[in-house]
């Protein structure tokens, strides 16, 4: 996200709302960016309350040095590492979790993050830059096979095979390096779009996800935000994007269902063992006056699940 006087969060308020704010509670931001939320969760503790904030994006926690609060604790780690992380910390249980899923408005309009075709640049799109392998790395040793599969999977790209065969012929003149040159080939290789949209979108949406298992690292996160919310605690969500969405979606509705019994087991249904979160809310989208203003918020999905006594 950008700066805090640039970037307007999405669901702010319905976010913040959902999180059932105590004064002297322990909360997290999974998602710190440029700490919208965060300053926004911080306004509503007491002297005695605590949020830990978690990023990879070494800019973002850059910018998250700025905020000066005692109560407030940034981790430089992926949200996946949460559970060690607060262990480190010496945190167990918390009463609020909250995730901001997908890029950051300024990890799309930094040129160099290499995450966008508006501008010609290194083809990055690491979140983290300070570790792994870039996209134009990946991209100079990947088989048609293999880049098929990322951008049919994460871009659900119709033209995924016919993008994978114009980025490897490509290579036999030199590596894709930059953003400008994998959208030129995109847009050569995908025959339609849909209106309104550059032909490169999906591939790009494709290789952004892949390269930084973001798929991944939300199926790791999620059972441990459950195992460290107190009875009452709440983890919110939101997704811009229908895979992540899907992910927390599913996994909110296995776990706010009684566990499966054994086929035949005779068992009262006061006896039966209750699940571990409920449904606080149906999903949330934002208003028409938010889309007007942000149209990224367009696509947002806000879930929200409340931990049990089980």
């Amino acid at each position: 996200m950008s700066s805090a006087a640039t970037h307007v969060s999405v669901l702010l308020s319905e976010a913040i709302d959902a999180l059932n704010i105590r004064p002297d509670g322990c909360y997290v931001d999974g998602t710190f960016g440029r700490g919208g939320h965060s300053r926004a969760v911080l306004e509503r503790l007491g002297p005695k309350g605590r949020l830990v904030a978690f990023d990879r994006d070494p800019v973002a926690i850059a910018a998250g040095a700025e905020l000066k609060d005692p109560r407030f604790l940034l981790i430089h780690a992926p949200f996946s590492e949460m559970a060690q992380s607060l262990d480190a910390a010496g945190i167990g249980q918390v009463d609020g979790i909250l995730l901001d899923l997908g890029v950051s408005s300024p990890q799309l309009d930094e040129a160099e993050r290499g995450m966008s075709f508006r501008f010609d640049a290194p083809l990055d799109m690491r979140m983290d830059t300070s570790r792994g392998e870039t996209v134009a790395q990946w991209l100079a040793r990947a088989e048609v096979g293999e880049i098929t599969e990322v951008v049919k999977d994460y871009g659900e790209e119709r033209f995924a095979y016919a993008v994978a065969k114009a980025i490897v012929a490509a290579r036999a003149g030199g590596a894709v390096a930059t953003t400008g040159q994998l959208a030129a080939l995109v847009e050569k290789a995908v025959r339609t779009r849909e209106p309104g949209q550059h032909p490169a979108t999906r591939t790009f949406q494709a290789l952004r996800i892949f390269i930084n298992a973001e798929l991944e690292e939300l199926s790791v996160v999620l059972p441990q935000c459950m195992d460290r919310l107190v009875t009452g605690g709440r983890l919110v969500v939101i997704s811009f994007h229908s895979l992540e969405d899907r992910i927390v979606k599913r996994f909110m509705r296995d776990a706010s269902v009684p566990p499966a019994l054994p086929r035949g087991m005779p068992v009262r249904e006061a006896d039966r063992p209750a699940p571990k979160l409920r449904l606080a809310s149906k999903a949330v989208k934002a208003g028409e006056a938010e889309v007007r203003a942000n149209p990224r918020a367009r696509s947002a999905v806000m879930r929200v699940a409340e931990r049990t006594e089980a």
